[in-house]
């Protein structure tokens, strides 16, 4: 099964969803689509001379976090593939298919409908990865599902022992990283950014009203103005590469 695009979902709750939209589609130089959904809930953010790979939703409870949706041709076989390797399926509405992968990560199955342009770098930085935190107890299991539902993709182990890359072929918007957390949790998921200058970029995004949470070697970590943490990468956002060794991300 071919994956033709992908995009990353900013899942927020619902009474932060406005400042979602504004943040994210200022540091991701993009405009809103009108809204969809009964509750009016989804947003895509719009990218001037490209195909969108960003989504905003409002979600019902939780704090929200992120999710990754998986254009195909046939959406019932990648389903069916997905079911295959131990995912469950949550919602089958046809066209769509709400998933859940055997450690507990959400993704979506969606209809290729001809995407191909990439969005560029914005002021030195690119939204091109969704980590997914994993509990230890399951990260094998997911290292290994994810690895092999995304067939034509590069599996490969991190620089450090906690992490994993799925990296996309060339022309695709976003990479897939797992990371192996300390404790056992739930799952769940951020956005990783890829900045040229992580001072830069972060010293940009707390002027729209993000703020700084921690710093490690090779990325620092950041909470938007809905409350949603996601992290600034050093990693080259052309190439998506590490340019340090022993970066993480």
């Amino acid at each position: 099964m071919t994956i033709r695009w992908t995009y990353a979902f900013i899942d927020r709750p619902r009474p932060a969803f406005d400042a979602a939209c504004d943040f994210w589609t200022t540091v991701t130089a993009t405009r809103l689509s009108e809204l969809r959904g009964e509750g009016s809930e989804f947003a895509t953010l719009l990218p001037d001379g490209a195909d969108a790979c960003v989504k905003v939703q409002a979600v019902a409870s939780g704090t929200g976090g992120a999710h990754l949706d998986f254009c195909v041709d046939d959406v019932g076989e990648f389903a069916a593939s997905a079911v295959r390797l131990g995912a469950e399926v949550v919602a089958d509405l046809g066209s769509l298919v709400v998933m859940r992968s055997p450690g507990g990560q959400l993704f979506c199955g969606d209809p290729w409908r001809g995407q191909t342009a990439r969005p560029g770098v914005v002021r030195g930085s690119r939204l091109d990865q969704v980590c997914l935190d994993v509990p230890p107890s399951v990260y094998g299991t997911e290292v290994a599902f994810w690895s092999a539902l995304l067939a034509g993709w590069t599996s490969l182990p991190g620089a450090l022992p906690e992490f994993h890359v799925v990296k996309p072929p060339p022309g695709l918007p976003l990479r897939l990283l797992l990371q192996r957390l300390d404790g056992e949790r739930p799952a769940s998921a951020h956005l990783d950014l890829a900045c040229a200058e992580v001072a830069a970029t972060r010293a940009w995004h707390e002027e729209h009203g993000a703020a700084f949470v921690a710093a490690f070697s090779g990325w620092t970590v950041m909470r938007d103005p809905a409350g949603g943490t996601y992290c600034l990468t050093t990693r080259d956002p052309e190439t998506g590469a590490l340019r340090v060794q022993r970066e993480s991300m």
